[in-house]
């Protein structure tokens, strides 16, 4: 690869760097060409980008930023993994494919200006997801509509409540239904 090609790739590099929600890094050796397409469809259905790059360049592409102490994590095959919406996709999706092939293994993951590794890549994929999260302040908006629609309904149905049982007591007393 040429010096020009190799700076295009550092720049193309730093621009995705400059709009990600989280990134993780995985090491993808001993994979074959179809798993890692297979893989590569599972990122495109959420909305992630699975690319590799050579350790060096992106240590060039890094340098100087909040992502550098990632960079102790470049060595060997290492497959990038960029989420550029919701922060646990890249991660959800990249643990869930290590639990089930051993030959990929999750390094580490950039998350809001932090390096985690281990289970702190567990833990960002165990984060709701943006639908997920959408969800439940939606959920929390209609709570207070529908605590007044129950409180607005509550008498009425007592009233109605308290005329069976007085019909079920005449009926019973008299031995007549009304």
């Amino acid at each position: 690869m040429d010096k020009a090609a190799k700076e295009a790739q550092v720049t193309e590099l730093k621009e995705k760097l400059g709009r990600i929600a989280s990134l993780v890094v995985a090491d993808y050796r001993g994979l074959d060409v179809p798993t890692v397409t297979g893989l590569r469809n599972k990122f495109r259905a959420a909305q992630c980008e699975y690319k590799v790059y050579k350790n060096t360049l992106v240590k060039r592409a890094i340098a100087g930023t909040k992502i550098e102490p990632i960079g102790k994590f470049l060595e060997g095959t290492s497959a990038f993994l960029f989420s550029y919406e919701s922060p646990s996709a890249a991660a959800k999706v990249a643990t869930d494919f290590a639990k089930d092939n051993d030959k990929f293994k999750v390094r580490a993951a950039y998350f809001d200006g932090t390096v985690v590794e281990g289970e702190g890549v567990k833990s960002l994929a165990a984060m709701p997801g943006k639908d997920e999260l959408r969800a439940t302040l939606l959920a929390t908006f209609m709570a207070p509509a529908t605590k007044l629609v129950q409180t607005l309904g509550a008498g009425p149905l007592n009233f109605m409540y308290l005329l069976q049982a007085q019909h079920d007591k005449l009926a019973a007393t008299d031995g007549k239904t009304a």
